[in-house]
């Protein structure tokens, strides 16, 4: 028996983050295509919007996952982080 469940039925959160960003970039390509019709491109811009929030869920539960492995706490973990400035909240 097969799964007749498309991909794009897949609920969100059940999704890798392979897969997550495998079907964003094919959102992303279907969309800058132009050939959807309003309401198709509404529905896979809101599917594209929960999938770009799972993606960056994941990434952020695997920095947190490689700190703890390395025993630094998370404002020196964003730190090296190239774009993303320590925070001081000692003011």
């Amino acid at each position: 028996m097969t799964d007749a469940t498309s991909p794009l039925e897949t609920p969100v959160d059940d999704l890798s983050y392979e897969e997550a960003r495998d079907q964003l970039v094919g959102i992303v390509a279907r969309l800058e295509a132009g050939s959807a019709t309003l309401e198709e491109s509404l529905g896979l811009w809101e599917r594209g919007e929960a999938l770009a929030a799972r993606c960056q869920t994941l990434l952020d539960g695997a920095r947190d996952r490689i700190a703890a492995a390395r025993g630094v706490d998370e404002d020196d973990a964003d730190a090296g982080i190239v774009g993303v400035a320590a925070t001081d909240d000692e003011d």
